[in-house]
Order: structure tokens, then C-alpha cells, then sequence
């Protein structure tokens, strides 16, 4: 029977990198032990160790060992991305700007109600832009504020943190750090209320109580990806504190 070690190939370094190459999900510290049996199992130290000597293998390599929430994985690196991005025939999905800024009013905000992004974008929030991000596992419902109607409070999730390659919302870039999109303050606009329209094929949204204007999660002209690296690329220089 091989034991760790026994050769280049089996050590503890070459282990860890094929089981991060055969998961299709981040892989933490403690599922990383149970790999092995009680006899040879390493310490964390030495799985760390190991990882970082992995770490330092693809510093000049186009993958890269990036810890998330959920754990380890090996990824693609930004800079080659495009070119490993046209394997694929299909394009990626593609999210309009309402739905990203919701997206970073819960991210930042959380948690926040429907009614408190409303408020701050200055547009309602259609369900479908919700639907999508629930779908996503982007966000979930973290609790209700205490008030007549018990509405949900948002928050994200560690699918969100995985996707976007964070370990933590700490790891949330400033919002002085970003620039070039509309100002996450209620006093400030977020665009043009009133001017997301449908896409080609859908009905028109039901008009909404005393003329408030609504968006959706696709929404001609002002359509952007969500790439992992992409996250809040276009956010506000604002000084708002985050949670």
C-alpha cells in the first residue's frame, strides 16, 4: 500500500494538489485531514505548510491555490482568463447593473430589507432581481425586522464569498477603494429612475403603487458580467461604513 511520502508523486504536496484538481468545490482544512486514515493523518500545520509550498509552486504559473469561505481550490488566474474562457462556445450569463447594485447594497448593508434598497436606489426592486439572486445562492433571508409586516432582512452567503474569491466580507474592497458607479447614498442617484426597461419578449411590469419606477435582473443597455474577479468593479468612492 503507497503511503504519503513514498515517492515525489505521493507526497504530502502532490496529494493535496490532485484533490484539489478532482473537486469541483472548495475543500477546507478539516476534509482535507480526513482524507487520511487515522495512522498517517497530518497535522493541520503540515497541510498548511504544504499548501503554501503549493502556493509558491504557481506563482509564475496561469492556476493559482486561492483560499475561499468554503476553503481551498485551484483556479484559473484573471490574467489568463480570456483565453481559457473561449473553450467554452456559450456565453457567460450576463446580470444587468440593477441587479449587481442590489447585489452590493445587501453585500455592504446587510442586513437590509427590500424596502431599505428601494429607499437607496430610488427605484422598486422587481422579484425577479431577488428570485435571481436567491437562485444564485448569492443571498438568502437572514431573519425579519421587528415592524408591522415582519419584512425579510438579506444577507450573503458563503456561496457568495466562494464565487467572488473572498474569505471573508472583510475582504470587501472599501467602498473609497471603488469607483465609477452611482453613490450608494439615498441622496444620491443611482442613474436614471425609470429608465430600466424589459427585455425583448417580456411583458411589462405591472405598474407600481403612487408611480414608483421598477427595474429587473436583465435590462436593455445596461447589461454587465459577473465574473469572480469582477465583483464591485464599479462602485462608489463613498465612505459608508460596511458591517
Amino acid at each position: 500500500m503507497a503511503r504519503i511520502g513514498d515517492t515525489a508523486r505521493s507526497s504530502l504536496k502532490s496529494i493535496l494538489e490532485a484533490v484539489l484538481m478532482a473537486s469541483d468545490e472548495p475543500v477546507d482544512m478539516a476534509a482535507l485531514a480526513s482524507l487520511f486514515g487515522d495512522e498517517e493523518r497530518p497535522s493541520n500545520a503540515d497541510i498548511g505548510t504544504a499548501l503554501s509550498e503549493l502556493r509558491e509552486d504557481y506563482a509564475e504559473r496561469g492556476i493559482e491555490l486561492k483560499e475561499v469561505a468554503s476553503g481551498y481550490r485551484i483556479q484559473v488566474r484573471e490574467e489568463v482568463n480570456p483565453w481559457v474562457a473561449r473553450l467554452w462556445e456559450e456565453r457567460p450569463q450576463r446580470y444587468s447593473r440593477a441587479l449587481l447594485e442590489t447585489l452590493a447594497l445587501i453585500a455592504y448593508r446587510q442586513p437590509i430589507t427590500r424596502g431599505d434598497i428601494e429607499e437607496v436606489r430610488g427605484v422598486s426592486v422587481r422579484s425577479s432581481i431577488i428570485r435571481t439572486l436567491q437562485e444564485r445562492e448569492w443571498i438568502r433571508v437572514v431573519g425579519h425586522r421587528d415592524v408591522p409586516g415582519k419584512p425579510a432582512l438579506f444577507g450573503t452567503t458563503r456561496g457568495f464569498l466562494d464565487y467572488f474569491g473572498l474569505t471573508s466580507l472583510d475582504d470587501l474592497p472599501s467602498l473609497a477603494e471603488i469607483k465609477d458607479m452611482g453613490n450608494l447614498e439615498p441622496e444620491l442617484d443611482f442613474g436614471e429612475p425609470g429608465n430600466d426597461e424589459p427585455e425583448a419578449g417580456e411583458a411589462d411590469p405591472a405598474e407600481p403603487e403612487d408611480g414608483a419606477t421598477t427595474d429587473d435582473d436583465t435590462e436593455s443597455g445596461e447589461d454587465t458580467w459577473a465574473s469572480p474577479n469582477s465583483f464591485l468593479d464599479e462602485e462608489s468612492d463613498d465612505e459608508t461604513e460596511r458591517p
